[in-house]
């Protein structure tokens, strides 16, 4: 038998409950009957019977529902607009295309901050604009955050780059609560550590600062692949395992190393990114020069890692400016304590012609030197050494034949000097 307003039980009634449990699990329910009783007052408005009721209801039934809460007179007693919400809260999630049209009339006919959290649960791109311009322009506080919330809980459809900018600059608003909910909002998207380091680029409140210092924190790092050069036998030199473990200490995220072969290794199920698909893998070509292994070598191991999972590969060390512009400031110092007759000297293993020439032209230019490629056979390593006359740098990152050949002439390595170790461990802990 089919369930009738007139048979439910008064609230307070010991029957009810179980009443309205069967009447939810019943499959023949003609919510029209319900309906006209609430809309005509045959009813009264009760959460219990509500929350029944939006379970059975169709799109249309939905939209009906939310029309009559609509036409409801306002109350300024609490009780009656505490229930009123408590109402809206089960009736306006239904996410259907009448109800958006409704809940986007009724805003703009009169905005209400009750209505804006429910307007961005539809989820429908066209309502971005509208959300966005209230939570920027002044106004009322609860309005506005009421529409932040509203791009919050629709998230995944609004466009990522003007919500960003959005939120950026809520950052900085002078109603701390309305910065706050901006920080923990930029702290969801998908460049979530580029806004917060962006957010964090700006003066800002104390309080919004230490939420977006805590957000950012927080944030899971993407594991590190690093390529290098190895050693014979395919020995990593000590600052390079150095450089790995203060990483991984530093962005409490997995680094590994792995060496340059003529094949690329296929992935270990147990390395970085193979057990966490969801964070791509970063490689970092950790190369000073465009030589083969960048232009082949490379390429071929990040194929082998794509198979296992999405990786994000970025340009080798040398085309860094950051990396250039360091390699210039420590020749200049270096070439202060020489004749400024001598021109500072880049020493490079030998390179085949073509981009290596290119690069090695644009080297020379922006740290006003002059690279000079040098083997490693014993007579061109005594040529070097008489050649050698002012300031000399290697192109090298680490330890190999030709810094410990000619230590005195040329240095410890790059890696092994303050400035370029710091650097690097910097840029690379910044990484997302």
């Amino acid at each position: 038998m089919t369930a009738l307003p007139s048979q439910l039980p008064p609230e307070g009634s010991l029957e009810r409950w179980p009443w309205l449990q069967r009447l939810r699990r019943s499959a023949d329910v003609a919510t029209g009957s319900w309906l006209d009783a609430l809309e005509q007052g045959a009813l009264p408005a009760a959460t219990d019977l509500v929350a029944v009721l939006v379970e059975k209801l169709d799109g249309a039934g939905s939209a009906r529902l939310l029309r009559w809460w609509l036409s409801l007179p306002e109350s300024g007693e609490p009780a009656a607009l505490a229930l009123r919400l408590e109402l809206l809260d089960l009736i306006g999630r239904r996410r259907d295309p009448a109800c958006a049209a409704l809940l986007r009339a009724a805003v703009a006919e009169r905005p209400r901050a009750a209505l804006l959290p429910l307007l961005g649960h539809q989820r429908d791109s066209q309502d971005f604009a509208r959300l966005e311009q209230m939570a920027r322009q002044a106004g009322p506080s609860p309005l506005r955050r009421a529409a932040l919330e509203g791009l919050a809980v629709g998230l995944s459809v609004w466009p990522q780059a003007a919500l960003q900018q959005l939120l950026l600059e809520l950052c900085s608003d002078l109603d701390g609560t309305l910065a706050s909910q901006a920080v923990d909002l930029l702290a969801r998207l998908p460049t979530a550590r580029e806004g917060l380091e962006q957010a964090l680029s700006h003066p800002l409140d104390p309080g919004t600062e230490a939420r977006a210092r805590r957000r950012l924190a927080s944030l899971p790092r993407c594991p590190l692949l690093l390529v290098v050069h190895g050693r014979a036998g395919g020995v990593i030199p000590e600052e390079l395992q150095t450089l790995a473990r203060d990483l991984e200490r530093r962005r409490r995220a997995p680094v590994r190393l792995q060496t340059l072969s003529g094949d690329a290794a296929p992935p270990d199920p147990a390395a970085p990114g193979e057990n966490s698909p969801e964070l791509p893998l970063t490689l970092v070509p950790l190369l000073l020069l465009p030589g083969n292994h960048v232009r082949h070598d490379i390429p071929a191991i990040a194929a082998a890692w794509r198979r296992h999972g999405p990786l994000r590969r970025l340009p080798f060390l040398g085309a860094w400016p950051s990396w250039q512009e360091a390699l210039a400031d420590e020749l200049a110092e270096l070439a202060a304590s020489h004749s400024p007759d001598l021109p500072p000297l880049l020493l490079h293993h030998p390179l085949a012609p073509g981009v290596a020439d290119r690069y090695l032209a644009h080297l020379e230019r922006r740290c006003s030197a002059s690279c000079q490629a040098a083997p490693y056979t014993a007579t061109d390593l005594e040529d070097l050494t008489l050649a050698i006359r002012g300031a000399a740098l290697p192109l090298a990152l680490a330890a190999n034949r030709l810094t410990e050949s000619l230590p005195a002439a040329l240095g410890a390595p790059l890696l092994q000097r303050p400035r370029f170790q710091a650097l690097l461990l910097d840029q690379l802990e910044a990484l997302p």
